[in-house]
């Protein structure tokens, strides 16, 4: 049986009196692609800011490996954040530094490792990714594809446990798209890393997704949970049917 990562109890996220979903229950298990998905409004975003401790939860907990976040101190809930990454939606790379300048930020910030072997990481990183050749390119200079691509190398500079999507495939044509799908797979594969993503893209997450949670904005829960493709089979709610079955005639 799988180790459970994070573990989520009777979570109600709120912004002040307005509650966003409550009494979500469930649990993301090591070496997952965890797929959190919904329509517009429904709380994905939400959800991924409380995940990254970002905000605090209206009621109910928020386990890292039986680690409670909001019942340890400031700095032991800074260390389990420091282990993981994040890709968001833009590639948020620093326009006015190269790729490599970009990747080797976090690894200056947050190891003492010498100029020369965080250069040579950074460069390792640019190469997990597809993009060697382009380490002294800025941003400016490259495909979105390829900044969404430059923002995932950076997100995995400092080796972390779990990694966190936010929409990777916004703004990208089926093509780029699929790649970016064939990426996260591989880096799942070869790294063990437990990754977790906030996507509506039906292509994405039926390619990648283990497992996931359907959160409704009526409601203001979760409504579903398991693989994708198994929710599409067997999942009898009409709302998650719709959703999943966009597209198809």
């Amino acid at each position: 049986m799988k180790q459970v990562h994070i573990e989520v109890k009777d979570l109600t996220m709120a912004y002040d009196d307005f509650i966003i979903q409550q009494q979500l229950n469930f649990s993301i298990h090591k070496g997952d692609i965890f797929i959190v998905m919904g329509g517009n409004g429904c709380g994905k975003s939400t959800l991924l800011r409380h995940l990254l401790a970002l905000k605090k939860p209206a009621q109910g907990e928020i386990f890292y490996q039986n680690k409670n976040l909001w019942q340890i101190s400031e700095q032991q809930r800074k260390k389990i954040m420091r282990a993981n990454g994040v890709m968001y939606q833009s590639g948020a790379l620093w326009s006015s530094l190269t790729l490599e300048e970009n990747i080797a930020l976090p690894l200056k910030e947050y190891t003492d490792l010498p100029a020369e072997e965080i250069k040579g990481l950074a460069y390792l990183k640019l190469a997990l990714v597809g993009l060697v050749g382009f380490e002294e390119y800025y941003p400016a200079e490259i495909s979105g594809g390829m900044k969404k691509r430059a923002g995932l190398a950076r997100a995995l500079a400092l080796d972390p446990d779990i990694l966190f999507f936010d929409e990777p495939s916004a703004g990208l044509d089926p093509e780029s798209a699929k790649l970016l799908d064939d990426l996260i797979l591989s880096i799942q594969d070869s790294l063990g890393t437990t990754i977790v993503v906030v996507t509506h893209d039906l292509p994405s997450l039926f390619a990648i997704g283990t497992d996931s949670i359907f959160l409704d904005p009526i409601t203001k829960t979760m409504i579903a949970q398991g693989a994708p493709k198994k929710l599409l089979a067997e999942c009898s709610n009409p709302v998650v049917q719709r959703f999943l079955s966009r597209g198809v005639k």
